[in-house]
């Protein structure tokens, strides 16, 4: 007896041995990768990676790792091998000339997981891709964007409109003023919605939107996927996803209603909406199908429809409220480089006239002022590609199926590439400068670029120049300078600025 209880628990123990073990192959398994390939880096973490290193800042991290390893190292998100990229003629084969053939997908992204995002232009792959962005690239010409400004130069004004009833001397928090504009007039342009949420904060709509932003990159269940990647598929059958599931059901059910009605409505649309430009080139889903295989067809299915919508509205709404958010904030610490985009903009509207797409689109200093913004403060700090065949750059040869990121918020402050780089100096956009197109992409590079772009760009230029028409920015009390990031790449304390009326004088 005690014979058989002594070789139960040898065999207990062996399989506790044998199963810690596999654990540990299977944590470390992935962190030969560089070393085969040649390529420097942090030293990983079993499980874990470098990934733990992003809880003081992934751009603080990049930073280091581009001080110590030069310009090309590789990380690991957990078990997922990243090789990072700042070699110029590495990212134009990245962004440009393999795009197509090497580079043209981003970071791969379980499906089930996405939810109905799944169709979504910015995770689609290959051929679908190609589909999906050639039926949107339309819709974001000068002759489409001149259609939609109307959409937001009235949002535009009635964001004044409600910042004059405020108290001038009380510090604003930018985020949540401007958070609303932007949704509005995304809302709005992407499916002619009234939303008014600028006066209207407990819109429903807009507090799930919201919700489905209150995710972190520590949360639990991108800190499962991150370790365990198998893991995925299976909590996606079990309808778990990345973004809150009820405030998802209730996005999606209410754009399934304002698809309905604008399909229905016999009448020409009254006004132009990309949900009205897409319904009018809706393609079935045999077609799509079709369009893999044989001659390609442009056009979207039903829910591709509601996808793109989807993405427009929440990329849209968060990157443009947290550019105009660092916008501002370089406006208010730079009171000479505000007061000569005031005159740009004074002498291009004299006596607060009216905005026109035309003029608007003329205007230069604008758009230095808007770069410079990007530059110091990116809204996507990385920039990520998946390498879908083996390719040899640089010397290095990166295997199928490598994660390739260039992390962007370092290749803006290279000293090596801008002078002083910490500082805020609009004229370096000047055209005289020629800045080197591989150097500075804020929007990405290349055919999988952010196809809104314009539109957002045209946006930002309204409310910026309706706003210096009417107030100058100015820092106060509660304004943290500098800026602090966490590791979200997020103000830690909300950006706060003060907005005093001006008081027009005819000269």
């Amino acid at each position: 007896k005690k014979m058989s209880i002594l070789s139960s628990l040898s065999v207990t123990w062996s399989l506790v041995v044998l199963v810690v073990t596999l654990l540990f192959i299977y944590g470390v398994w992935p962190y030969g990768f560089f070393k085969k390939l040649g390529v420097p880096g942090p030293r990983p973490w079993p499980f874990f990676g470098t990934f733990l290193s992003y809880r003081k800042g992934f751009y603080k991290f990049d930073t280091e790792c581009y001080k110590k390893y030069g310009k090309i190292w590789g990380i690991y998100d957990g078990r997922l091998p990243i090789l990072m990229v700042l070699d110029i003629e590495m990212i134009k084969s990245i962004m440009v000339k393999d795009c197509y053939s090497v580079f043209t997908n981003r970071r791969e992204t379980n499906l089930e997981l996405a939810g109905p995002f799944a169709d979504a232009v910015s995770v689609v792959k290959d051929e679908k891709w190609k589909r999906i962005r050639g039926s949107l690239s339309p819709f974001f010409t000068s002759g489409r964007l001149k259609e939609i400004f109307p959409i937001a130069d009235t949002y535009g004004d009635r964001f004044i409109e409600n910042l004059k009833k405020r108290n001038p001397e009380d510090g604003i928090k930018i985020k949540d003023v401007l958070a609303p504009y932007s949704m509005d007039v995304v809302a709005s342009a992407s499916f002619s919605v009234e939303i008014d949420s600028i006066n209207n904060l407990n819109d429903p709509l807009v507090a799930h939107i919201k919700k489905m932003f209150n995710f972190s990159f520590f949360s639990p269940i991108l800190l499962i996927i991150t370790l365990f990647p198998f893991t995925a598929s299976l909590l996606g059958k079990l309808g778990i996803t990345l973004f809150s599931k009820s405030s998802m059901d209730f996005f999606y059910s209410s754009l399934r209603k304002i698809k309905d009605q604008h399909s229905t409505s016999n009448n020409v649309c009254k006004r132009v909406d990309f949900l009205h430009l897409m319904i009018q080139n809706q393609i079935l889903d045999e077609q799509a199908e079709k369009a893999l295989s044989e001659q390609p067809v442009k056009g979207l299915t039903d829910h591709e429809i509601l996808s793109q919508s989807s993405i427009f509205v929440l990329a849209g709404y968060e990157t443009t409220s947290t550019t105009l958010t660092f916008l501002l904030y370089n406006l208010a610490t730079n009171p000479d480089l505000q007061s000569k985009l005031v005159e740009e903009i004074d002498e291009a509207f004299p006596c607060n006239a009216p905005v026109t797409y035309d003029v608007l689109m003329k205007l230069g200093y604008i758009d230095m002022v808007i770069s410079e913004s990007m530059r110091l403060l990116p809204t996507a700090p990385r920039l990520e590609r998946v390498c879908k065949k083996t390719i040899e750059l640089n010397g290095i040869t990166i295997p199928k199926g490598t994660l390739v990121a260039i992390p962007t918020y370092v290749l803006y402050r290279d000293p090596q590439l801008w002078e002083s780089p910490e500082e805020f100096r609009p004229e370096r956009f000047s055209s005289e400068n020629d800045i080197n197109q591989y150097t500075f992409m804020p929007f990405g590079l290349g055919p999988r670029n952010c196809v809104g772009m314009r539109f957002a760009l045209m946006i930002m230029k309204v409310v910026v120049v309706k706003l210096l028409q009417n107030f100058s920015i100015e820092t106060c009390r509660e304004t943290q300078i500098p800026i602090q990031l966490n590791s979200f790449f997020q103000p830690t304390v909300p950006v706060t600025l003060k907005f005093v009326p001006r008081s027009h004088k005819k000269e």
